[in-house]
């Protein structure tokens, strides 16, 4: 007997969106009950529809992917979600997944792995992806090790560290990066968060301790 399913599509891009629904709807019971490019519809639509399951882009109008998908676990903590990205940096990850995602596959993904990543949160399992697999897993190594603070930040991280403390603004560290904005923002809210830091001031600090950038 085919699996019933109801799956939530947010994608903020319309070529993705259609290709997602299109996949998902071509198997026996599984049915898009939805889909929207905005992370505060989404939210909304996961109240009214009553999703199993919904896939989640990162870049969303409004809110992202992260924040989207923290709010829908607090009103709706049954929902299953998964992030569907070109995004496979650690931290992100790492946020996604305490934000009650429990699933990641990467856009550049063969079809049969987004397949397959919903089978397994139909039956309540998590799915990684071999990017976030190694991600995650890196980052417990590395807490495991007991490393320093100079350690504490990814490569990606470090870089948008230096140019935060060398004047750029989000968008030009984005256009330098090959980020979105958004993107950015994440990034800098995590750094900050996992420094323990509350102002630039104390960024720039770490920047010029950890030889990031001249003093």
């Amino acid at each position: 007997m085919a699996l019933s399913l109801r799956i939530l599509i947010a994608e903020q891009h319309d070529v993705f969106r259609r290709g997602l629904r299109s996949l998902v709807s071509a198997y026996d019971g599984w049915l898009v009950c939805g889909d929207t490019r905005s992370g505060i519809k989404t939210i909304k639509l996961a109240l009214e529809l009553k999703p199993d399951i919904v896939i989640l882009g990162f870049e969303l109008s409004e809110l992202n992917g992260v924040e989207t998908a923290r709010e829908i676990k607090r009103q709706q903590p049954s929902i299953e979600m998964l992030l569907y990205t070109v995004h496979d940096e650690e931290e992100l990850i790492a946020q996604a997944f305490r934000a009650g995602v429990r699933g990641h596959v990467l856009k550049s993904d063969p079809e049969e792995t987004l397949i397959r990543a919903v089978s397994d949160l139909a039956e309540h399992r998590p799915f990684l992806s071999t990017k976030a697999s190694e991600a995650l897993l890196n980052r417990l190594q590395r807490n495991g090790s007991g490393s320093d603070e100079a350690h504490a930040l990814t490569s990606r991280e470090r870089e948008i560290v230096r140019l935060i403390s060398e004047g750029e603004s989000n968008k030009k560290i984005g256009v330098n990066l090959g980020l979105s904005v958004k993107t950015v923002e994440a990034h800098r809210s995590a750094i900050m968060r996992k420094l323990g830091f509350t102002s630039i001031t104390d960024l720039v600090r770490y920047a010029i301790r950890n030889g990031l950038i001249q003093a």
